[in-house]
């Protein structure tokens, strides 16, 4: 872990390197191999995923579980999960802090060794409403959404101090824009990355007050021709304070200009299955968000593929004849009894010392431990698939090693079938006039059990009950003599 003295008597430099290790003749449209390192931090083989968080948290997994039964070096958080408090300031800004620490750090209790990212929106993103202004965009928070300003943006990079930031952008959510709105868009974002960058690393900022966290510009969803001008200003004048990209659909990676192909490609296309995910690799993509490992443990999936797939000899000796599964469904009722591990051969935690019947008994009755269980093998399934993938890469075999696990596997993972957990706040849709409730009323039962406890009692004889009123209620038979 990391401590005081890792780091560097010059703390007025960001310490963050990216190095590509190989790649295609194509610098840009191929997959490639590198390597990310931040002074007392764990390096980060590329590609790879960044884990997902609520509130700093890894769904389901507690940081000592996270530390010892994953392998989990990298997290991502959103700023909106801890600004609910405005215009009071947040608890998070008023942790008390050396000034070789991190508030953010401090604040979720994390390890030193995990390289934290930050950006102003949680990954998947609720759709808000489209109030985004030149000095703000809109913010979902759990008590409900906000603006969330550019100036309090980059004053959170400069206090919270993460390694790295994502750079705040004008995203139309939940549909498409149009013409004049893209123009806004880029526009904004150029504003919001200028600014920003000038404010954290500018040559007005002294060297004690020049941030030390990695910048990853952001590049908009949107045609080369429609962000050219910020594209080229990002280019040559910003280039000196940009340590990496932030795209937000896989066809950015194509117009990523090439004197910017050496710095870390972060990818936020929220890729539906394990192809999606080789296929985001295919391009270039550095790193990337999944948010299907925790949809799938939160359904009561156990995902199970392995890259590259099995051989086709042995699916045909197990007597495949279809594509097999991504997952195992653990409600379904076949795993009622089934003894054997989530995934044949599979060495995490969960395989090593439980079977399906008994994660299956856990979800069936709501225990929290089957989500923590599922979490844990899902996300060694993925360090395993993106450890292959990086080993692929090397032997010179990805685009066979892809083809074949796409005929191997099916398209798309299994339909839930059961309960997940309680839904988180910002997993509901906003409330509004024409919603129903979030929840029921649960005051309204208790009038329908009055209703079936006063029928009930109907049908009760009382002491003062003659012959005849006892044998009709079928309480007694009256003998007549």
């Amino acid at each position: 872990m990391g401590s005081e003295n890792q780091y560097p008597e010059d703390m007025g430099k960001i310490n963050f390197n990216f190095s590509v290790l190989s790649s295609a003749a194509d610098p840009i449209l191929a997959p490639r191999l590198g390597r990310l390192s931040v002074v007392g931090r764990k390096p980060i083989s590329t590609p790879h995923f960044i884990p997902l968080t609520t509130r700093g948290v890894v769904p389901h997994l507690a940081h000592d579980v996270v530390r010892r039964q994953t392998s989990i070096s990298s997290l991502f958080i959103g700023l909106e999960d801890f600004i609910e408090q405005a215009p009071k300031e947040p608890p998070i800004f008023k942790v008390p802090t050396a000034p070789h620490e991190s508030a953010l750090r401090k604040f979720i209790c994390l390890p030193d060794d995990t390289l934290l990212f930050l950006g102003p929106r949680r990954i998947p993103s609720v759709v808000c409403p489209p109030a985004n202004t030149t000095t703000s965009i809109s913010v979902m928070t759990s008590v409900g959404f906000r603006q969330l300003e550019a100036d309090q943006y980059i004053q959170s990079m400069q206090r919270l101090r993460p390694d790295a930031v994502i750079g705040m952008a004008d995203i139309v959510l939940g549909r498409k824009a149009g013409v004049k709105r893209r123009g806004k868009m880029v526009d904004r974002t150029h504003a919001y990355t200028r600014d920003a960058t000038e404010r954290l690393y500018g040559d007005g900022v002294s060297a004690e007050d020049c941030s030390k966290t990695a910048y990853f510009a952001p590049v908009l969803p949107l045609d080369n021709a429609e962000q050219t001008l910020y594209l080229d200003d990002l280019e040559d004048d910003l280039k000196q304070f940009v340590s990496g990209l932030a795209l937000y659909e896989s066809a950015s990676l194509a117009i990523v200009p090439e004197s910017l192909g050496n710095l870390p490609r972060l990818l936020f296309s929220e890729p539906a299955t394990p192809q999606g995910v080789l296929r985001e690799i295919s391009l270039g993509a550095d790193l990337l968000t999944i948010p299907f490992i925790a949809a799938s443990s939160d359904a009561g999936l156990a995902l199970d593929f392995t890259f590259p797939a099995p051989s086709s000899m042995t699916a045909q000796e197990e007597g495949a004849t279809a594509s097999r599964p991504l997952a195992i469904d653990l409600w379904s009722p076949t795993h009622a009894t089934n003894t054997s591990p989530l995934s044949e051969g599979c060495q995490c935690y969960t395989c090593r010392n439980h079977h399906r019947a008994y994660l299956r008994h856990l979800l069936s009755a709501k225990e929290m431990l089957a989500w923590t269980l599922l979490q844990i093998h899902n996300y060694h399934i993925m360090d395993l698939f993106f450890s292959n993938v990086r080993e692929s890469i090397i032997q010179g075999t990805f685009e066979q090693d892809v083809q074949a696990f796409e005929q191997t596997y099916e398209s798309a993972l299994p339909e839930p079938t059961g309960e997940g957990p309680r839904l988180r706040g910002y997993q509901l849709p906003a409330p509004g006039p024409n919603q129903p409730r979030r929840y029921p009323k649960v005051f309204g039962r208790l009038d329908d059990a009055a209703e079936k406890y006063a029928e009930s009692q109907s049908s009760v004889a009382t002491p003062d009950a003659g012959a005849d009123e006892l044998q009709e209620r079928g309480f007694a038979e009256k003998k007549t003599p």
